[in-house]
Parts: structure tokens; sequence; C-alpha cells
């Protein structure tokens, strides 16, 4: 789908603990960084849909398991990816597009790095129910 850039990124597997690559300056997708947060989602919960004028989400999973789907109303195509430590990618989604997720385990928590700081103005939400998608 245009405007969505899934990017494998690199393990370090270390007998006292595991380091975990999420972004640098020199990744070929990275535009600027305007702010860096995470987030958490309960099993069979689903937040979205959210779409942004402006920012452009870069969105690892850091711990459980987490169902994406990103919605281009123009096209009417959908983006489906399941992200954890067993699928350990960068999900990049441009401005314009809906997306929403739902945790899968119990414990479920994203970082998003935006190349924006957040602006309440430049993000549109739309109740699940607009959106026909089978989850």
């Amino acid at each position: 789908m245009d405007g969505v850039i899934l990017t494998p990124l690199k393990q370090i597997y270390n007998p006292k603990g595991d380091i975990f690559h999420a972004m640098k300056k020199s990744d070929e997708n990275f535009v600027e960084f305007g702010e860096a947060y995470f987030s958490t989602i309960k099993r069979g919960m689903i937040k979205g849909w959210k779409r942004h004028s402006e920012m452009i989400l870069n969105i690892i999973v850091i711990s459980g398991e987490i169902d994406f789907v990103v919605y281009d109303e123009d096209s009417k195509d959908f983006y489906n990816v399941r992200l954890s430590r067993d699928n350990y990618q960068r999900l990049t989604i441009d401005p314009g597009l809906w997306m929403a997720f739902r945790g899968l385990t119990e414990e479920n928590m994203l970082l998003n790095i935006a190349n924006i700081e957040h602006n309440l103005s430049e993000a549109t939400n739309k109740d699940l129910s607009k959106i026909s998608y089978e989850w």
C-alpha cells in the first residue's frame, strides 16, 4: 500500500539482556524527530480509527503482539500486519491514512517515533463502526 513501509529491525541477543533497534537518523525513511511515546492496549481492545494530516508514525511493538490495520479511503484498500518480538519490524504510516490496532496478548505496548509533536488539530478520529473491517 502506498504510504506504508514495513522495515525489518535488528535484534542483538545477549545472555544478560537483548537489544532491539528502533530507528536511526541514517535510516532511509527517517524524516525528522518530533516526539516518541509509548502506548498500551489490552487483549481484545481496539484503538482507532485515527488519521493524521501531518504526522508520520513509526511504530514498533516492544511487548506483546498487536494487530495493525491501515485503510486508504481513496483506494478502499486495507493493509494488515501483526507485530511482536517474533515479527520485529517498524511500521511506518504516512499522513492521510486511517489506522486502528488491536491487542492480542495480556500485555501489549508499542513505541511511536513521530516526526512532529502531538497536535490535536492535525488528527481526526472516527468510530470503529464507520470503517467496515472484520477483526
